[in-house]
This record gives C-alpha cells, structure tokens and sequence, in this order.
C-alpha cells in the first residue's frame, strides 16, 4: 500500500560534534527516504540544520545565541542544506523543492490553502519537499522544537499516513535514560494526555533547538487530526525505513479519526474573531448529536465577525467546548434566528482535553 511518509530530521540528526553539519549523516537520510521512493511512497522531509550549517561560513567560531545571528546563519545555511539534499537526491534520480513556512501559513486560511495546494502538487508530480521554518524572517519562531510542531502540522495538512521524528535517543521513556539505568522504553501512546507529557521532561540537546517535550506536543498535535507518529533515533540503522514497516525501535503514538483539512485548520490555527456561549440544551446538541448550532441555543454573542470567521463556542460556566465558523455576521446573528454555526464548519474539542 503507498503511503505517504513525512519525516523530521533534527539537527542532532544531521550534525556532528561540534555543531557542523555532517554530510554523511545527510547521506543517510536521503539514502533511505529514496528506498521508500522507490517502493512507491510519497515522502516529504522537514529539516532542520539550516543554522548548523551557515554559521561557520559567517565566521562565527561556534552556533550564535542571539536572534540576528540566527537569522544571518539561517539565510547562508538554508541554501548550503539544499545544495546538499538536491545533490545526494538527484543523484538517485528524484527532483526536491524547497517549503519555508512561518506561523502565518498556517493561521491564515488562505495561506493555508495555498501551502496545501502547492505541497500536493509537488507531491503528485514526484518531487520531495524539503520543508524548513523561515528562520531568515520569524521573529519569535526560531525557539525549542519550533521543527517538531511544523512536522506535526505539515504532516496532520497533507493528512499523512505516518510521521516519524527522528532524535538522539530512541523514544519516550518512563524516565530519563540518561539519568536512570532503569528507564524502560515505552513501545505504544494510545493518547496523548498530561501523564505523557509529563514524562517527556524538558529540553534535549544544546546543539538544535528541540527536545523529548517536544516531540509529544508535535505527536499530540498530529495524532489529534489523525496522523500516527514514530519517535526514533536516526543513529538505528534504517530507522525511517524500519518505522515504515513496523518494525522500529522506538514509541509509536497512536491516531485518532482524520479530520477534513477545513476542520484541521478550525480546530488549530483559525484566530477567533467572537464568542458564542450556548445554553445546556444546545450544548448536548452539538457535543452529543449531529446537528448545527441553532441560534435558540446561542445565549449571548460578544465580538464584532464577518460571515465565515471564526468563533469560540463555549458554555454557561465559561468552558470552551468546540469552534465554528459563523454562518452569518455578528449584527445578523443578534437581530435574527436560524443557524449560528453549521454541522460542517463545527468542530468539538473533546471532554478530556477541556
């Protein structure tokens, strides 16, 4: 079955001891993400590295820690990266194409769309993208695991049917492993919940700018929207290859129902522009049922939105229970009846993670 197999290299991944970008390790990656090539999977790769490899050529005698520096680094490196991924692709005979993304791309609907309709278009014609944050122009982007979640949501928009995160260590653990011998390995996440992430712990190595927290945020993210994801370590022989198949060492986070591209965006990114807060009855209605958001139910309305903008849904006692996009504006929705949100542009946020 052809699948569609989206991988982040961290830069761990992809750099030697002091910080260098090491071409072997490049090598290593490419070589697999071809295997999969070939037996007729789509494959997309979001890598980090850029700042690893650019800092040297600005005579910087180690990685910088202020912003501009990043930036400066980032905007030499990212060109020297895909010279490095177009060569070792093409010489097994595939053609890249290079996807810098920033927040915006995600939170604006129609940038949204955009970048989903070009990836898929690269994808149907053969081309593998290389998917990187634009580090050259974010602002406050460029902080811990800024690579996990942009792997988490390109794999959840292009509705993947893996994600595997490749790390210096093989999984998440009951414990540190680096601190207690005794830490066991843990093979399957069924969900997500605050146990989980509580395991995780905090930041990883100094050289990239991602951790084990991360990585479970990134997987909570992508198993949310349907999307299972394979935490591994790059330094298993074939770990991309083996997680394809099943096979690898390391923790596979389950996934729940894929949601509609349109309804991933309401859930995650779409900026708010009002709130509705409905009555018990209504509440029951859209939690429990299959129906739409009936302007009966809406007890009161606060915010000033256009038709199709966005809206938090929340209850009584203040609880946030779902989104929707208004069918109507904010002046037509007070002076009328009819429907509030429709069933199609309704998402609900589940008990759990209330």
């Amino acid at each position: 079955m052809k699948k569609l197999i989206v991988v982040k290299a961290g830069t761990t991944s992809l750099t030697g001891p002091a910080g260098d970008i090491d071409r072997e390790k490049i090598k290593e990656i490419v070589r697999q993400l071809s295997v999969l090539k070939k037996e007729g999977h789509s494959v997309a790769l979001v890598s980090s590295g850029a700042i690893a490899a650019g800092f040297r050529a600005l005579g910087y005698p180690k990685r910088p820690a202020d912003l501009a520096g990043k930036q400066a680094s980032a905007a030499v490196g990212q060109g020297l990266l895909m010279e490095e991924y177009t060569r070792f692709f093409g010489s097994a005979g595939y053609v890249t194409a290079q996807l810098l993304l920033t927040a915006e791309d995600f939170t604006d609907h129609r940038r949204y769309k955009n970048a989903f309709s070009a990836a898929e278009m690269l994808l149907s014609r053969g081309a593998i993208p290389i998917i990187n944050e634009n580090d050259t122009v974010s602002i406050d982007e460029i902080k811990l695991g800024d690579n996990d979640t942009l792997a988490a949501r390109f794999a959840a928009m292009m509705h993947a049917d893996l994600l595997v995160l490749l790390t210096d260590v093989d999984g998440l653990y009951t414990k540190d492993p680096s601190k207690h011998p005794d830490a066991e390995l843990i093979p399957v996440v069924e969900s997500v919940d605050e146990a989980t992430e509580a395991l995780a712990g905090g930041a990883g190595s100094s050289v990239g700018t991602g951790g084990m927290a991360t990585k479970v945020r990134g997987a909570k993210l992508a198993t949310r929207a349907g999307v299972p994801v394979f935490v591994c370590s790059s330094s298993e022989p074939d770990s991309v290859i083996r997680a394809v198949c099943g096979e690898g060492r390391g923790t596979l986070f389950k996934a729940d129902e894929k949601l509609r591209t349109k309804t991933q965006w309401l859930a995650f990114y779409a900026p708010a522009a009002g709130t509705l807060t409905v009555d018990g009855g209504a509440e029951r209605a859209i939690t429990d049922g299959t129906g739409s958001l009936l302007l009966p139910g809406v007890v009161s309305i606060d915010g000033d939105f256009s038709k199709g903008e966005a809206v938090e849904i929340v209850n009584e006692a203040g609880e946030k229970i779902g989104r929707g996009l208004a069918y109507s504006d904010s002046g037509s929705m007070r002076s009328g009846g009819g429907i509030a949100v429709h069933r199609d542009d309704l998402f609900i946020i589940r008990r759990e993670e209330r």
